[in-house]
C-alpha cells in the first residue's frame, strides 16, 4: 500500500511540475488585425452631435415656475384656455400636454416665484376658476455677453 501512495504521489508531483513550464507560442509574435465597417466612424460622429444638441439644450433649461392655468378632462377647454391665454397675454407661452385622462395648460417661463406671482395675479380675473403656481423646468433665455 505505501509503494502505490509512494508512486501516486511521485506521479502527481511530476504533473505539478510539468505546470511550471510556459508553452510557446508561434504567433505570439504577430500582430493583431482589425477589420471595421467604415460605417461605424459615422455612427460615432453621429451619436456625438446628438449628445452635443441635447448638452446645448439642457443649457438653456433651469428649475422655475410656471402658472397651472387648466387641467381638465375636455381638450375643447383647454384649447379655448390657450387661445385666451395668447389673446391677453402675447408675451408668455402656453404648453399644452396630456396625461391620461387630463390636458394640463401651463403658461410661462418664470426664474423666480414673486414673477409667477406677479402675472398670476393679473390672470385671476379671466380664468375665475383659479390659477395655480407649480415648479417646473421652464425655458432660459441664453443672456448676451458683454465684450
Amino acid at each position: 500500500m505505501k509503494t502505490i501512495l509512494f508512486f501516486f504521489s511521485l506521479s502527481f508531483f511530476k504533473i505539478a511540475i510539468g505546470q511550471d513550464s510556459i508553452p510557446t507560442n508561434p504567433y505570439s509574435q504577430t500582430a493583431v488585425i482589425v477589420h471595421k465597417d467604415p460605417r461605424v466612424d459615422i455612427l460615432v460622429k453621429k451619436q456625438a452631435s446628438i449628445n452635443e444638441a441635447i448638452k446645448k439644450a439642457s443649457a438653456r433649461t433651469a428649475k422655475g415656475y410656471r402658472l397651472l392655468i387648466v387641467n381638465t378632462h375636455n381638450r375643447e377647454e383647454a384649447i379655448a384656455a390657450k387661445t385666451k391665454i395668447y389673446t391677453y397675454f402675447p408675451e408668455l407661452s402656453a404648453y399644452m400636454t396630456y396625461q391620461s385622462p387630463y390636458f394640463k395648460l401651463k403658461a410661462g417661463n418664470f426664474k423666480t416665484r414673486d414673477e409667477a406671482e406677479r402675472v398670476r395675479k393679473s390672470m385671476v380675473t379671466i380664468f375665475p376658476k383659479g390659477v395655480f403656481i407649480i415648479n417646473d423646468i421652464v425655458e432660459v433665455k441664453p443672456e448676451k455677453e458683454i465684450d
